[in-house]
């Protein structure tokens, strides 16, 4: 009997598929949750039993652990802290993989949002984070000074030695504005070295998925929305399916500054110092984390109202691969606008 390859071909793909079902099929859902750089962390993954569940937890556990240890500008003895120490020397200060890994990525991003995000943005943030303790304006002369300290051109990288020059005194990184989203993607590189390839992970709202879970091929539900703030419209939610991606949201919902009437949100300007005082939601769909993290901030800050379209698009082309939302409130006007393909 005569059978064409085609139809060892078409049963063998039947039969890989039915396997691949099965498989899927017995996949249990597991579900961790745990305090992290400041945040909650939780990780939800498919696994065949609670022993590998549990494993590849741990590790993903111990390796978020160790870049904050790395990243945290928080922690008096964080790497990311004892170069900064070396502002102004001038010095070429050998540092660890990760920490020049989330340099290049933050300074490459730094140049193509025209400094929108700054890796070196530290002391203006060590003087807002003081005024946010305080409730007290940070004086502008101090402004000034910190100013003065803050630009990622000022920052050398030799690629080859793996080395960090930070040009200026009183330089002082901050890499928080992207640090979550680089910190989910190592946890998700963990996972699948781990073989989990269906997980979910959220560290503070920066969401990076894997495979689509069991019976949702369309990938896991993610439901994005202004909560029980009433600026904008707290019925205004997106639903996003999301699978090998991630996507994070930004704005002054819950972390803000309120001081002499105005409303100060956590993300900061760059250029001023000072926080945004008007209402802006945006949420950033990309292939990783670090990315969806460090745009919400550059886009939040990409304004031009009341031209506003005009410079988000220029802004979206140099990041392809990202879709973008922004929900922007200005002179009692809600003004939203969505990338598009001809935009990416």
């Amino acid at each position: 009997m005569h059978v064409s390859i085609w139809g060892w071909v078409i049963t063998f793909l039947t039969l890989l598929g039915a396997w691949s079902t099965a498989q899927a099929q017995s996949l249990q859902r597991y579900s961790f949750r745990r305090g992290l750089m400041g945040t909650q962390f939780t990780v939800i993954l498919y696994a065949p039993d609670s022993l590998t569940a549990m494993r590849a937890y741990t590790q993903v556990s111990a390796r978020m652990d160790t870049l904050n240890t790395i990243l945290s500008d928080y922690l008096d003895g964080s790497e990311i802290n004892r170069l900064s120490q070396s502002g102004g020397s001038k010095q070429a200060i050998p540092v660890s993989a990760e920490l020049f890994d989330i340099l290049q990525k933050g300074c490459r991003i730094a140049r193509l949002s025209g400094g929108r995000f700054d890796p070196t943005i530290g002391p203006l943030s060590q003087l807002w984070r003081r005024a946010v303790r305080q409730r007290s304006f940070p004086p502008a002369k101090e402004r000034r000074q910190a100013r003065r300290a803050v630009g990622y051109r000022f920052i050398q990288l030799d690629t080859v030695r793996r080395t960090v020059r930070l040009l200026r005194p009183r330089m002082r990184l901050d890499v928080g504005g992207i640090g979550q989203g680089f910190a989910v993607d190592e946890a998700g590189r963990v996972l699948r070295d781990a073989g989990i390839s269906i997980f979910l992970l959220d560290l503070g709202g920066d969401v990076l998925a894997g495979a689509p879970p069991p019976g949702q091929p369309q990938g896991w539900r993610i439901d994005i929305g202004s909560g029980t703030n009433a600026r904008p419209d707290p019925a205004d939610t997106l639903i996003i399916h999301l699978k090998n991606g991630a996507i994070t949201t930004s704005g002054d919902t819950y972390r803000h500054l309120d001081l002499n009437g105005r409303r100060y949100s956590h993300i900061m300007n760059p250029r001023s110092g000072l926080g945004l005082t008007h209402f802006v939601r945006t949420t950033v769909l990309a292939p990783d984390g670090y990315r969806a993290d460090a745009l919400t901030k550059v886009f939040s800050l990409s304004r031009g109202w009341p031209s506003y379209w005009g410079p988000n698009k220029r802004l979206a082309r140099r990041f392809p691969g990202v879709k973008v939302w922004v929900v922007e409130q200005k002179k009692g006007r809600l003004l939203r606008w969505q990338s598009t393909e001809k935009d990416r």
